[in-house]
């Protein structure tokens, strides 16, 4: 096995870790945060595992869908009604959630998360504008 391989190797096997870790964290916080309203489907929450509530949810996309849910959205209060949350541990709670609901999102990378933050002041801007 030459350098450049074994290099690979330990890459791949430190994203696998990596994505476990997340997938294991945003299950965590679903456990924490979410279960109580998206496990019955309280004020018409989409409930965990349902494909066709979740699809026109999971259709406005990753960074849309986790900045207007982070900020507030429809009954949804800001962060889940849990204010310490932070954008990273959000944004993993929902990945886990659409993932097991029809969707095929990833672990934001700092990218995504900066797109997040964004749309999140764009979201907060409109929202201040219309009280």
């Amino acid at each position: 096995m030459t350098l450049n391989t074994k290099t690979l190797l330990l890459a791949i096997f430190s994203l696998s870790i990596s994505a476990a870790a997340n997938a294991q964290s945003g299950e965590n916080t679903y456990k924490q945060a979410c279960v109580s309203c998206h496990g019955a489907g309280v004020l018409n929450a989409p409930k965990f595992g349902d494909k066709a509530k979740w699809a026109p949810l999971i259709a406005e996309g990753q960074v849309t869908l986790t900045a207007h849910a982070y900020v507030g959205v429809r009954s949804m209060p800001p962060k889940g009604g849990n204010p310490n949350l932070t954008v990273e541990a959000f944004s993993d709670a929902l990945v886990y959630m659409v993932n097991n609901s029809g969707g095929k999102w990833t672990s934001p990378d700092a990218k995504t998360v900066a797109a997040i933050n964004k749309e999140i002041e764009t979201r907060k801007a409109g929202l201040n504008k219309k009280q």
